[in-house]
């Protein structure tokens, strides 16, 4: 398959764009990271679900991530700004939007029962409301990620894990997906 897909040149007509050209090119490495994807996920329920119309991580230039900087209040020893769960129904919208045009997914087209607006630096470690740290995630991404992002910050909270070093590790398992468990041994074992 990654051959076919990487040798891929439709004709002139054919109806593909150069843009789609290139994201299919790119296709072969992406499907090389599903099916580890889907060998290192044992739960059913995902490989049924599965369905690459939506993002399986963040896009860095959509959503670099941004810490809170209006926090009025300030949590855990470190003592780090909270920014309070702000995120109004136009804003998740843009969002769903913004990842459908740009990078071409079909999340508007799906159950949105089935997302969630996600804080890629969650609020609990001092994330922002801001869209630049929002994206679309399907519910069989945050059932791997939300339990990694509960233990950071209750490691957090008991002072064993400082916030640089807890957003290293969200921003690596929501990356890969593949390593969450690593992560969780990592964290449980502090």
């Amino acid at each position: 398959m990654d051959v076919l897909l990487t040798n891929y040149k439709p004709e002139i007509g054919f109806g593909v764009s150069t843009r789609h050209r290139k994201s299919l090119t790119k296709l072969g490495s992406f499907m090389k990271f599903v099916i580890a994807l889907l060998l290192a996920v044992s739960s059913s329920a995902f490989a049924q679900d599965f369905n690459q119309r939506f993002p399986l991580h963040p896009d860095p230039e959509l959503t670099p991530g941004k810490l809170c900087e209006q926090g009025k209040n300030r949590r855990y020893p470190e003592g780090i700004p909270y920014c309070v769960r702000n995120v109004n129904s136009g804003t998740k919208k843009e969002r769903f939007q913004e990842y459908d045009r740009v990078l071409g997914f079909q999340t508007l087209q799906m159950d949105r029962q089935q997302f969630k607006i996600d804080h890629y630096i969650p609020l609990c470690m001092g994330g922002s409301n801001h869209e630049s740290n929002l994206w679309p995630q399907h519910r069989t991404v945050y059932e791997i990620t939300d339990p990694m992002e509960q233990v950071a910050c209750e490691k957090m909270a008991q002072g064993l894990l400082k916030q640089a070093h807890a957003i290293e590790l969200i921003r690596r398992g929501k990356n890969h997906l593949e390593e969450v468990n690593d992560i969780m041994n990592e964290l449980e074992s502090l």
